[in-house]
């Protein structure tokens, strides 16, 4: 049982952190936007006309949740050392 708990709790670790290296190294990913097809969004009974979308501003990128998080931290910590 205990090796089962070890197991898990390094999993998620590895996940964490691979994760973390992930969103240093690549600060941006796709948008998640359903209808989004590279920052345009195409109207649903006429496919010629679109716009822009408005979650990723056109570009078809975002910025990752962790990245968002990282930011938020260390905005936090810099305003604590002031």
């Amino acid at each position: 049982m205990t090796t089962i708990v070890l197991l898990a709790i390094l999993t998620a670790l590895g996940y964490t952190a691979f994760y973390s290296i992930n969103c240093a190294i690549f600060p941006f990913g796709r948008c998640r936007r359903r209808r989004c097809d590279g920052g345009r969004v195409y109207s649903r009974v006429n496919r010629k006309v679109f716009r822009e979308c408005r979650r990723c501003e056109g570009t078809g990128k975002r910025v990752r949740i962790g990245r968002r998080v990282y930011e938020y931290l260390r905005g936090e910590r810099e305003a604590g050392n002031r």
